[in-house]
């Protein structure tokens, strides 16, 4: 039975009577008694849509089942009144009844043009349900109060062990503010073909900065910082916010943190609930009595509570402690991105929307991305991204020497800073080769055009070299190059530096910051080795560069390092694993 044999469909246009369901993503025939409907032709079970899934008005944003579609356009009656024929015309001669295929093209236009007018007013209807449901936290400037295009961007995931949320009264810590129990700072490269998941453990010892953070009534409280604590209480104690957590992973990796994402007990319900459960693989059984986790060897579908015990349950892989533990929310978090980005998620408009609503339901962020607009542009970039080209890793450890019994861990700086400088300087875990590639290419390129350019851009710095490093003569190799190469004949070899430093920094008055960038961008220094003062230089005072044990040789670039760190607990998110 087509639309023309229900009701009296002489008075309304068939095509006008199709309305998008944002519930199901599916356009939906309304018959409504408005529209002249006569009570023996209506759908069995009133109410009812025609896919069966429940009324207009229980859909975000709908105003119920009687409202008319916007624009319905209305057929004349064929006699009587003013638009009958008119007088002593005689009967009206019957027009050409229209093919069948003439006929299907007219109704088929008639709902493609409806469905532009109401699938806009379905987005605007989202848009508000959505926007409603999310909430903000103002971090203080803590962020960088923005993401552009064309720039790397840094998303600090947090999941807190708050009792929030039904259900979860037996999780976390009874009374707790929450900590930051999973950290996971989510690097995307600059253009968006690879990205980085650094898992940053709870238990390690780390200094907490100072913490502007937003009260109530508007004003700003500023919370000292503590030396030598664990990462997990930059959250939640003390008055701590997210933007507190940012400033700590910004001083321990050196990366600028551009937004946040908070999660609680609830969203990993939720979220693998929406997408339908999140597929998991274990090498043997577990039956864990906390966490009460209860799987088969070999692959599962989880959601809910099976999931968030899954990803939280110490005892049953490894060696129990809680860097086994990122292990597993590693690969539980490789398998979610795949079945998000997988064809039975992106083809469903309910499981779609089902994860557009659980996400603004379950996630806190920072006012910057406060929006479902700018949430929708930032999943665009992320979106971008193939599950191949991201790598998850840990920041490298090793057990706290101060303690007998080994609960907390430290920093493995020799190869933690490798791995920070390799997230600094943009370079994917993923194309280690290509990127140096790149880089060194880049790097010709400056020095190329700083030699086709005007002399005076180069001779205009001013700069003293130490030698800090463990090379003997690095301090005039680099002299000889600047002034032979580069063109910066202002540049003065002071021999050995009063120390040896780890380090290369150049260390610059405010008013010499342009010779800074140009001495900069010359010899590829990062961004850390720069080094501000407060006090400008007067006369012909020169900047000071002090070469560190990081020189590698004089115009050889120090951003990013030669390989990938060894060691380093890494996760492809296009790969299946098994827990063990």
């Amino acid at each position: 039975m087509d639309a023309h044999s229900r009701g009296r469909a002489e008075e309304i246009d068939p095509a006008d009577q199709w309305v998008l369901n944002p519930q199901t993503g599916s356009y939906e025939l309304r018959l409504d008694h408005s529209a002249g409907q006569s009570p023996a032709s209506r759908p069995r079970g009133a109410g009812a849509t025609a896919s069966g899934r429940g009324r207009t008005s229980d859909v975000p944003g709908s105003r119920g089942r009687s409202a008319e579609v916007p624009g319905q356009r209305r057929r004349r009656p064929s006699g009587g009144g003013s638009d009958g024929p008119p007088p002593g015309s005689g009967r009206r001669k019957r027009k050409p009844q229209k093919s069948r295929k003439k006929k299907v093209l007219l109704w088929t236009g008639g709902v493609t043009a409806l469905a532009v007018v109401a699938g806009a007013i379905g987005v605007y209807a989202l848009y508000e349900h959505f926007d409603g449901n999310i909430q903000t936290v103002d971090i203080a400037g803590a962020g960088s109060g923005g993401f552009k295009k064309d720039q790397p961007v840094n998303i600090l995931v947090i999941g807190t062990d708050k009792r929030t949320g039904d259900g979860n009264g037996g999780y976390g810590d009874k009374n707790s503010p929450g900590h930051a129990d999973t950290t996971i700072l989510f690097h995307v490269s600059k253009d968006r073909t690879n990205a980085t998941a650094l898992s940053i453990p709870r238990d390690m010892i780390t200094d907490i900065p100072d913490c502007p953070t937003k009260q109530p009534d508007g004003s700003t409280k500023t919370i000292p910082g503590q030396r030598g604590q664990r990462f997990n209480v930059s959250l939640g104690q003390s008055g701590r916010d997210p933007g507190c957590t940012m400033r700590t992973v910004k001083e321990l990796t050196g990366l600028q943190v551009d937004h946040f994402m908070m999660a609680d007990f609830n969203a990993v319900k939720e979220l693998t609930t929406a997408v339908g459960g999140v597929k998991v693989c274990l090498a043997k059984p577990v039956d864990d009595e906390k966490s009460h986790l209860k799987l088969p060897a070999g692959e599962s579908i989880i959601q809910g509570e099976q999931a968030l015990a899954f990803v939280r349950t110490r005892s049953s892989f490894g060696n129990k402690s809680d860097l086994d533990r990122i292990k597993i929310q590693q690969q539980f978090l490789s398998s979610m991105i795949r079945q998000m980005k997988s064809s039975e998620t992106l083809t469903s408009p309910a499981k779609m929307y089902g994860l557009a609503d659980a996400a603004t339901k379950a996630l806190t962020v920072d006012s910057g991305i406060g929006s479902i607009k700018m949430l929708t542009s930032l999943a665009q970039e992320l979106g971008k991204i193939d599950p191949k080209n991201i790598t998850f890793a840990t920041v490298p450890v090793v057990d706290n020497p101060a303690e007998k019994v080994k609960a907390t861990v430290v920093l493995d700086e020799s190869k933690s800073e490798p791995l920070f400088a390799m997230m600094r300087s943009d370079t994917s875990l993923t194309e280690v080769k290509k990127k140096e590639q790149d880089a060194k290419n880049a790097q010709a390129s400056a020095q190329a055009a700083l030699l086709a350019g005007p002399r005076s851009t180069a001779s205009a710095v001013r700069v003293d070299v130490y030698n800090g490093s463990d090379t003997r003569g690095a301090a005039q190799s680099t002299i000889n190059w600047l002034q032979n190469d580069m063109g910066v004949s202002r540049s003065t070899n002071k021999s050995n530096a009063p120390a040896k430093v780890a380090k290369t920094t150049l260390e610059y008055a405010p008013n010499q910051a342009d010779q800074a960038r140009k001495l900069a961008d010359m010899m590829g220094l990062p961004a850390t080795a720069l080094k501000p003062g407060k006090v400008n230089a007067e006369g012909l005072q020169a900047m000071t560069l002090t070469l560190g044990a990081d020189f590698k040789g004089a115009g050889v670039p120090l951003t990013g390092p030669a390989k990938a760190p060894e060691g380093v607990q890494k996760v492809e998110a296009d790969k299946q694993v098994c827990a063990k």
